[in-house]
């Protein structure tokens, strides 16, 4: 039987064993798959999960160590893929009957570059219906009477349920932010166009992002470090130097990071319990935090962005609205039904209208502030399974293509993890996860 405490090591801790001889790639992956079994019943966080195969990489993981063949810095690191991530040797159905069985010919960038770095592609994780709001079968590891979020509903309760160390989801509006906060996990949303998208569903190119979720911020660095990069089927990235993920988050800053506070036209949404929380987080940072209001026009963006949203869905959706659209669910038919409405110059206004407000967060940032402290969401995770709870807290930076990091450093009345979310600048990502270093360190 394996050691099912192997199914608890952050990777970080995993690749320094596996590095010294401690632990074997099988014997990882054989104890996350014990966790597996033991825990799917109840969190169903696994669309497509294939034992054998997970077994089989694992030992090729341990092959290349032994042989003194070079290998990568996720050597034998289980991972597990969002299903709307394209993986050559497994079904991709994107969360709708209309892709059911559906295998891709090629790997997604991601999961070709996760291979590269010798990690175990352990299986597909649940996603809600084509990534929009529809829930999946998934449950939040800490209540399965709670949804754990979505749309990355699978990848987020995978690594809370200690079933995989990391986890790959995408966001075009809260949809990794969300749901790592719902269920405490560490999960980040980088800068637009930093992690190439290729061989993902595409909703959005505007808004689209890959997301990870893991165990803590070490892990997001390392993980983060592997998959950045241009790629030529993204036109929204571009040739850059490697960034040090691992190195810069791991410095200490300068000097203490200074936050600005936003609670955004929406904080009167906010659970109480969660507003109390985040009073005692602004009263422990004292000095170094600030009440900010934002500027006026970027009361606009939540209209912005489902302008933006809805448009290019329809767009991208409309070959699964022609084949079956009496099988999509009557909400994702209301989204395309309203994009495909959406008048041209609306759209071009919305789109002219956001590299001034990204300008304006530049100028904030250049002036005085390490990273905006803003709720990830309303509060815990809701009760019930038939929603997925409000992205309203992650919209205004995933339309400005804004680094945006969870952390789950308190708890809700009910007992269930309350995220602090912190947002950075763009292209400043390695930078950001420093700054969320300090505050854990600060609050623990």
């Amino acid at each position: 039987m394996a050691d099912e405490h192997l199914a608890q090591l952050t990777a970080v801790e995993a690749v320094r064993r596996l590095q010294q001889g401690r632990l074997t790639a099988e014997e990882l992956v054989g104890a996350c798959l014990e966790h597996i079994r033991r825990a799917e019943p109840t969190v169903q966080a696994w669309q497509f999960l294939d034992e054998e195969h997970a077994l089989a990489q694992a030992r090729a993981a341990d092959e290349r160590r032994r042989s003194g063949e070079a290998v990568g810095p996720l050597n034998g690191i289980p991972v597990g893929i969002k299903d709307i991530i394209d993986t050559a040797d497994m079904p991709t159905e994107n969360g709708t009957v209309l892709h059911k069985g559906r295998t891709p010919r090629a790997d997604a960038t991601v999961v070709a570059r996760l291979r590269a770095a010798g990690a175990v592609i352990m299986g597909k994780t649940v996603t809600t219906e084509c990534a929009y709001f529809t829930p999946g079968k998934t449950r939040n590891p800490h209540n399965p009477e709670h949804t754990p979020g979505g749309s990355s509903s699978g990848s987020a309760a995978a690594v809370a349920a200690q079933m995989v160390p990391l986890a790959l989801g995408s966001q075009t509006a809260g949809s990794v932010i969300r749901p790592g906060a719902f269920c405490g996990d560490y999960a980040f949303k980088p800068t637009h166009g930093l992690i190439p998208r290729t061989g993902v569903l595409p909703l959005s190119r505007t808004l689209d992002h890959v997301g990870l979720f893991a165990r803590g911020l070490e892990d997001l660095a390392l993980l983060a470090e592997e998959l950045v990069g241009w790629d030529q089927g993204d036109p929204d990235t571009r040739p850059r130097a490697r960034m040090p993920f691992r190195a810069i988050a791991a410095e200490e800053p300068p000097i203490e990071p200074m936050f600005a506070f936003i609670k955004t036209p929406h904080w009167e949404r906010v659970d109480a319990d969660a507003k109390e929380a985040y009073g005692e987080l602004v009263e422990t940072l004292g000095d170094r935090v600030e009440d900010v209001e934002l500027f006026p026009s970027a009361r606009e963006a939540w209209d912005w962005q489902r302008t933006i949203m809805e448009t290019e869905m329809a767009a991208n959706l409309e070959p699964l609205w022609r084949s079956g659209k009496e099988k999509l669910s009557e909400r994702l038919r209301g989204l395309i039904d309203r994009g495909c409405e959406t008048r041209a110059i609306d759209y071009q206004r919305v789109l002219r209208s956001l590299p001034p407000m990204v300008e304006a967060f530049d100028q904030l940032f250049t002036e005085r502030y390490d990273a905006i402290l803003t709720p990830p969401a309303l509060g815990t995770a809701p009760k019930g399974l038939g929603a997925t709870g409000d992205p309203v807290f992650c919209v205004l930076w995933t339309l400005l293509g804004m680094p945006a990091v969870t952390l789950p450093l308190m708890r809700g009345a009910n007992g269930l993890p309350l995220g602090v979310q912190l947002v950075g600048r763009r292209n400043f990502d390695p930078r950001l996860l420093r700054t969320a270093r300090w505050l854990s360190a600060k609050l623990q």
